[in-house]
């Protein structure tokens, strides 16, 4: 190959975990030697601050701004992101190249075997305001406690007595070597994009861009745009709860989707069958679950 590639990642166990996956995968499939590519670790904003939710300093771009300036700098050839972080809306001068095979899109419960098994009044960790509300609407009676931080972090918080269980997912206790902990919440709809991985490049960047294409799972990419379409069209921020997930199911998507208040007390769910090159379909679902609400959970979104 010409020049070395330079891969931008946060710098926790799972992000650099989930860029040596991509850098591996990219490897096997053009046959590049084993320092074809350079990792470049990067610090995010979102890293930084700990102390309070995410949707108080700035939402998701909190987790992609640092690395959307460097790609754009020229110091990075392309970036590796959770997708569930990504902003629905991109800055036109990026482009999601790649998604390697989604994995497990579950969320998992640490601390109890299921939410009902919960004592009364249990306190539960979690930043994610879509967590927050399916906990609510399932068990009204419980405490949310502000848990930010990476895996081990959460981890180590619920075993200090900080609070009496959490939600991670799946994927990332797969991917961190700790799959045998908590139990899978197999009725709860997830973020949407969990468990997928992307790579973004520059979007005029063509030989990136063919390179990248080479590890892109087609399904993965189908189902993760799909629910992507639908936060779009429902005008969501990180401070409104949905939770979605698209499967192939034959030649249709199968979607499935949920919005909730954020205590959880309002909710409408729906699901659709559609064509793979129905573009449009996901929209159709947002404006479903829109006209269904109550006016005080349709004024949660800016769709």
């Amino acid at each position: 190959m010409a020049r070395l590639l330079r891969l931008g990642t946060r710098g926790s166990p799972l992000a650099l975990w989930q860029a040596n996956m991509v850098a591996a995968e990219l490897r096997a499939a053009h046959g590049w030697p084993d320092d074809a590519i350079e990792i470049v670790p990067i610090r995010t904003t979102g890293d930084n601050v700990q102390d309070r939710a995410l949707a108080e300093i700035g939402g998701k771009a909190l987790w992609t701004k640092e690395l959307d300036r460097a790609l754009l700098a020229h110091e990075i050839d392309f970036a590796v992101h959770s997708m569930k972080d990504v902003e629905t809306i991109r800055p036109p001068e990026i482009v999601i190249a790649a998604m390697p095979r989604r994995a497990d899109t579950r969320d998992k419960l640490i601390g109890a075997g299921s939410l009902s098994a919960l004592p009364a009044g249990a306190r539960v960790g979690t930043s994610s305001p879509r967590r927050a509300a399916q906990v609510r609407r399932a068990r009204p009676d419980v405490r949310i406690v502000l848990f930010r931080g990476n895996v081990d972090t959460r981890l180590r918080k619920l075993a200090e007595g900080e609070a009496d269980a959490t939600l991670l997912a799946a994927a990332g206790l797969d991917r961190l070597g700790r799959g045998a902990i908590g139990t899978p919440l197999d009725d709860l709809l997830p973020a949407p994009a969990q468990g997928a991985v992307g790579v973004e490049t520059r979007a005029d960047d063509d030989r990136i861009r063919g390179l990248l294409a080479a590890i892109d799972h087609d399904a993965t990419s189908t189902c993760v745009l799909a629910e992507r379409a639908l936060l779009a069209a429902l005008g969501a921020d990180c401070r409104a709860p949905v939770a979605a997930l698209a499967q192939i199911d034959g030649a249709k998507i199968h979607l499935r989707a949920e919005i909730l208040s954020e205590d959880g007390t309002m909710y409408e769910a729906g699901e659709i069958r559609f064509d793979r090159g129905d573009a449009g379909a996901p929209a159709g679902l947002a404006k479903l679950l829109l006209d269904r609400a109550a006016p005080p959970l349709r004024a949660l979104f800016a769709a």
